[in-house]
């Protein structure tokens, strides 16, 4: 049986180009994961920070470590 995590959040670029999703696996911990993809490109997103694997144990946690890992996500997130 395949497991799926669940995006509590998706924040992303103004210009829709990159995204952070926020997800809890099924069991209970919490991860991030970025994305971008190529508006002439019609195969949509692209995993490409590799940051899936890691664990936090809470969503509150998890955006902590994103905005600190992640150059663009704290402008974002201020605007």
């Amino acid at each position: 049986m395949a497991h799926e995590n669940k995006v509590l959040r998706s924040i992303e670029t103004p210009d829709g180009g990159r995204c952070v999703d926020l997800f809890v696996r099924p069991d209970g911990t919490f991860g991030f994961e970025e994305y971008r993809r190529d508006s002439e490109d019609g195969r949509g997103w692209f995993p490409i920070g590799f940051h899936d694997e890691r664990t936090f144990e809470s969503e509150a946690d998890a955006l902590e470590q994103a905005v600190a890992t992640i150059e663009w996500l704290a402008a974002v997130l201020d605007s």
